[in-house]
């Protein structure tokens, strides 16, 4: 009996590992919080591990459905929290692997800039979304996972897509425009160039920073390229300045004496800078230390 027992977890924890970075992704990009995706995957896994796999038709899609109810879960949770945070919110980043940049649908997904465009969402819409659009589930497989049925889904997934597509960044970005740009902006901000700085910047760029009443940090959105720019010039003049992939695409994490003090995302429009997200959260930077794995 207890050979049988084993046998069963040993099956059940294969098929969790085979799948696990899969569905990190899925609930990292619902939730933008890489430590709640983690107790996401422990709860998806203390439930897994109760069932009979006899049952299962399709493994990936049944710890799917899973990861996706936890996650709805935790997102209803995470609101809350959102609601009496100190300044604003910004999704935990992740160092990447520069092969995450080639899929560039995925690398989309996992973008800063389109993890706070999925913000904007409703729960349902987004777990719909990421469900259709990133990681192309069927309808069905979707209805099961929202408890929705499939022509509900269908109309939250039209819903969805229209809102997204209005408030994604204009145009398609290539990781090697990208590179080019976050290299500029490195050089102007690092040699105190303003014009060229400004070159770079939107006239409407907006600066956000999260430091979660942790550490220093606008409390409100900095708007418009003249005051970006001089923010800008007191961070060059106190911290290094490393480029890095983070969340899929190029970014740059500020050292002070060594340690990494932020990392600051971009969001680019039509060629210009149109958003710069600042984390300094301590506790929000844990995961630049080591890559961590996203995957479709």
């Amino acid at each position: 009996m207890d050979s049988a027992v084993d046998s069963a977890l040993d099956l059940a924890t294969e098929a969790f590992v085979a799948h696990r970075n899969l569905l990190f992704t899925v609930a990292y990009e619902m939730l933008g919080s890489a430590t709640d995706a983690e107790d996401v995957l422990q709860e998806t896994w203390v439930r897994w591990a109760g069932i009979d796999l006899g049952t299962v038709r399709d493994q990936r899609a049944y710890l799917v459905r899973i990861t996706t109810r936890q996650a709805l879960s935790r997102l209803r949770t995470l609101g809350r929290r959102k609601e009496s945070y100190v300044g604003p919110w910004l999704p935990e980043p992740l160092l990447t692997a520069p092969d995450v940049a080639e899929d560039v649908e995925l690398a989309d997904s996992v973008s800063m800039a389109m993890l706070l465009v999925l913000e904007t969402l409703t729960p349902t819409e987004r777990a719909v979304f990421v469900l259709r659009e990133v990681f192309d589930l069927a309808y069905d497989e979707i209805a099961e996972a929202v408890d929705k049925r499939p022509a509900a889904v269908r109309q939250i997934a039209h819903r969805a897509r229209a809102h997204v597509a209005a408030r994604r960044p204009r145009g398609v970005v290539s990781a090697a425009e990208a590179r080019d740009a976050l290299e500029a902006f490195q050089r102007a901000v690092e040699t105190g160039d303003l014009q060229r700085l400004l070159d770079i910047l939107a006239p409407d760029v907006v600066l956000l920073g999260d430091g979660g009443g942790v550490v220093q940090a606008a409390l409100k959105p900095v708007v418009g390229a003249g005051r970006v720019a001089h923010v800008l010039g007191r961070i060059a003049a106190a911290a290094s300045l490393q480029p890095a992939q983070v969340n899929g695409r190029p970014a740059l994490i500020l050292r002070l004496n060594g340690e990494i003090d932020a990392v600051m995302a971009v969001r680019i429009d039509d060629g210009l800078i149109t958003g710069l997200y600042a984390v300094r959260n301590p506790q929000k930077l844990s995961r630049m230390e080591r890559e961590t794995t996203v995957s479709r």
